[in-house]
């Protein structure tokens, strides 16, 4: 089932080509349409929409866009079409900051194995390539120095053998220094530094072992918090047990990147998230056990060790890996190396194996993946070939769709049970397997791409699979009528105060996006606010979360665009008629946004804490497909600025029938972790022309599906 190929990938289109900026067109110089809803445009939109009001001109404007439409379309359609694995789905590269990457580099030489100098030479590449003008690293294209993904990455190079004094490190060098130095990198770049024996482990928050042992109902419990922050610190538990030391064969420290000795470097202070009362508790509570972790009777520990060790053993998921997201990968080699499990046993060999799975190797530079998301690619480009109308686009989905059916997880009750004993298991992973951890917005987007294309073929062939993964989805909805990604009621705030959370992402609360996407989902199966109350649930929670501005959040995609669009989706799909003042706000929004360009562009500056309005950032094709998909689920479609958005993807449309973006548009975790999704730029741009087309052929303009 597996495609091998992913670890040495090479890439046939053209390289991104570096994005010019747009000019932001702000509130100033715009007219109000006359089109429905009462919008405002950009004037010059205005102008050029006024100009082609002349029959002549109208009849031409529109041959000539439909021509160029199709031609887009086929040319997309084709390059995706190509990208088809042999066995049907689809998987595209995702890309995170410089941290994964430089993380690989030091695992390697924290066991103390042979490196690869070729591919290390590759990776040194990458990691050069994506430096800062400053010296630093950011946490995304065009971002900020990031002093953590710096550090890592200067760590990873000088460990490659990099020169100290070449000139690239000593930029880094100084950068990360003019930043404060290696002191003020965050939680997990200390555990990794303690590990090499770089600081002590006093730099680190303390998470005793024994928290394996705490019963459910203790303030803290690992089903308190996100599947991704447990998998993580499960195996750490046991690494702030045995303490053990990198074996680092070449001796390579930093200590240049310290203003003081690295030996004397403190706990972190209280981060911009956690309230003051909260974290001068936790801090308390870090003393005392500090004070008394010499304490824990030796066979306490050693229970505990084992427990940590059993839930690892239990999820360790094979070649997919614990979690099958690198950190906790990565973790779990380091916990059964200081177990003291020898390289060949099946267990260590296998975690070590999925590891290298996420490797990218080029010709001439490698990277490694945070994870791999095949499922999420092959469902969202199921609905994007067949949005397209075209016979071979919609055979390919239906491949697409074949691949996916068997691995629904009906047999695994995951952690979610934790909340939620009485549901039975019934939705898909993000990834090829992570059986413990589905995820309700991959099980969301695969019931509707399944049930378009039942509509199409006629087929009850997936009728069943619809049906449990509906069961499931409903099950997981959180008592606010919202959804998390992977688990339900997980809001227990007073966790991301702890010192070790400085994050600020330990939780999986219910989000709008997620929710929207769940409520999209039951509306097309024919569950409407009306007539269900999970669905009445979900649209009051949609209605509540809008912000004041119209906008909606986006957990998962940047930003307040990608919320907007799942939000639009899901009332349009619920019934809400377009003329409702709240849709009407939101899709002001959204042609308030509109770059000069005809584009939309949002970037990870926007999950700022004291965020208060949308900032402007360069376009993407990606996020300009979300911002028109979200408009012509208002109803738009006949818009200027939904217009203009169209001649925008067409005219960024390559050579290779794609499209070229160098930015990240999603998000991991806000704030501090951000993704850059291969297909998203492939993928989304096809799905919003397509539509375009298909509802001005048919002279409609509302959606008739979920998403």
């Amino acid at each position: 089932m597996n495609d091998l190929s992913l670890v040495q990938t090479t890439d046939n289109e053209s390289p991104d080509s570096p994005e010019t900026p747009a000019i932001g067109a702000g509130a100033d110089g715009v007219v109000a349409a006359s089109t429905t809803p009462d919008v405002v445009v950009n004037s010059a939109a205005a102008s050029e929409a006024a100009a082609a009001t002349s029959p002549d001109a109208t009849a031409g404007s529109a041959t000539q866009t439909t021509a160029a439409l199709d031609a887009a379309v086929t040319r997309a359609t084709d390059a995706i079409l190509a990208a088809q694995k042999p066995d049907g789905h689809w998987v595209y590269e995702l890309e995170a900051d410089a941290t994964i990457p430089a993380e690989y580099v030091l695992l390697v030489h924290y066991l103390g194995e042979e490196p690869n100098p070729e591919l290390e030479q590759k990776i040194a590449r990458y990691l050069r390539r994506i430096q800062l003008p400053n010296g630093g690293w950011p946490l995304f294209t065009d971002g900020a120095l990031d002093v953590s993904a710096s550090v890592k990455a200067y760590f990873a190079l000088k460990m490659i053998g990099e020169p100290e004094d070449s000139e690239h490190m000593r930029r880094a060098r100084e950068a990360i220094l003019a930043h404060g130095g290696a002191e003020a990198v965050n939680v997990f770049t200390r555990i990794l530094l303690a590990l090499f024996g770089v600081v002590s482990w006093y730099a680190v928050p303390m998470m005793p072992v024994e928290i394996m042992l705490l019963p459910q109902w203790f303030p803290f419990h690992l089903s308190k918090v996100s599947y991704w922050a447990r998998t993580v610190i499960v195996p750490l538990l046991v690494l702030n047990a045995r303490r053990p030391v990198a074996r680092n064969p070449r001796g390579v420290r930093i200590d240049e990147l310290f203003h003081g000795a690295p030996v004397t470097t403190g706990l972190l202070p209280r981060a911009s998230h956690q309230s003051q009362g909260w974290f001068t508790f936790f801090r308390g509570v870090d003393h005392v056990l500090r004070l008394i972790d010499g304490l824990f009777p030796k066979y306490t520990r050693e229970r505990a060790i084992k427990a940590a060790q059993a839930f690892v053993d239990e999820r360790l998921n094979g070649e997919d890996g614990l979690g099958a997201i690198f950190p906790a990968m990565a973790n779990s080699v380091m916990m059964y190396d200081v177990l003291g499990y020898p390289a060949d046993h099946p267990n260590r060999a296998i975690a070590r194996q999925s590891v290298d799975r996420l490797l990218v190797i080029k010709d001439d530079e490698a990277y490694c993946q945070p994870c791999l998301s095949p499922v999420w690619d092959t469902s969202l480009v199921a609905h994007a070939l067949l949005e397209t109308g075209d016979p071979r686009a919609e055979q390919a989905a239906e491949r697409g769709l074949q691949w996916l059916r068997p691995l629904q997880i009906l047999d695994v009750r995951g952690d979610w049970i934790s909340r939620r004993a009485d549901v039975r298991p019934g939705g898909w992973a993000f990834q090829y397997a992570n059986p413990y951890y589905p995820d309700v917005d991959d099980t969301a987007v695969v019931v509707m791409a399944m049930q378009r294309s039942a509509a199409l073929t006629q087929s009850n062939v997936d009728d069943v699979a619809i049906a449990r993964a509906r069961e499931w989805v409903v099950g997981m909805q959180s008592s606010d009528g919202g959804w998390g990604a992977f688990e339900p009621e997980n809001t227990q705030y007073y966790l991301n105060n702890i010192p070790f959370s400085d994050h600020g992402a330990l939780l999986d609360p219910p989000t709008a996006d997620v929710s929207g996407r769940c409520l999209s989902m039951l509306a097309q199966l024919g569950e409407l606010p009306a007539n269900s109350e999970p669905a009445r649930r979900a649209y009051d929670y949609m209605l509540k979360e809008q912000e004041p501005d119209g906008s909606w959040y986006g957990r998962w995609g940047m930003n307040y665009i990608y919320g907007t669009w799942t939000a639009l989706c899901s009332l349009n799909a619920a019934g809400m008629a377009h003329d409702d003042p709240r849709i009407k706000r939101a899709a002001q929004w959204l042609v308030s946004i509109q770059n000069e360009d005809g584009g939309w562009g949002e970037d990870g500056t926007s999950y700022k804490l004291d965020y208060r309005g949308y900032e402007r950032a360069t376009s993407t094709s990606s996020q300009t497909a979300w911002g028109l998909m979200g408009l012509m689920a208002a109803g738009c479609v006949d818009h200027p600025a939904v217009a203009r958005g169209i001649e925008y993807l067409l005219r960024e449309q390559r050579e290779h029938g794609l499209w070229d973006e160098t930015r990240f548009t999603a998000t991991g975790f806000p704030r501090v972790f951000y993704l850059r999704y291969h297909g998203y730029r492939k993928f989304f741009p096809l799905w919003a022309l397509a539509r375009y087309r298909q509802l001005r052929r048919d002279g409609l303009t509302r959606v008739a599906v979920g998403m």
